[in-house]
């Protein structure tokens, strides 16, 4: 449980104004070990079915998530956090978190030789109308 990311009082004090209330459905998990198991996730780079239990259900977590995205709410909650100094507001991106397509490597269909336009264009048509 010591090595489980835990959103600090403060962090918590700047975040909580700008979630919904009054949500309609069954009982809410609590808020705040949800939005830490987020950040786990983000974290580590753990599939959600992998996060902690201590976090509450990897469902919940992950639509939680999804939802919270479809509204822009996390801009909020990101703003807050800077605001309060528990964010820089600069950040960088570790290639090792961009994904690739499995193909992005080179092009279709491998190395194939192609001829120059200038070539292309010299030569008469191959064919004459």
């Amino acid at each position: 449980m010591s090595a489980l990311f835990w959103l600090s009082d403060e962090a918590w004090a700047a975040i909580e104004p700008h979630l919904p209330k009054n949500q309609p459905g069954a009982r809410r998990v609590d808020d705040r070990r949800v939005i830490s198991g987020i950040l786990h996730v983000l974290k580590t780079g753990c599939r959600w079915k992998d996060c902690p239990a201590d976090y509450g259900p990897p469902t919940t977590i992950y639509n939680r998530f999804n939802r919270w995205s479809g509204r822009r709410l996390w801009a909020a909650i990101l703003d807050a956090l800077v605001a309060k100094g528990v964010l820089a507001l600069s950040a960088s991106v570790d290639s090792t978190y961009v994904k690739a397509h499995r193909s992005a490597h080179g092009g279709k269909g491998g190395r194939r030789r192609r001829r120059s336009a200038r070539r292309v264009a010299v030569k008469p048509p191959k064919s004459m109308r």
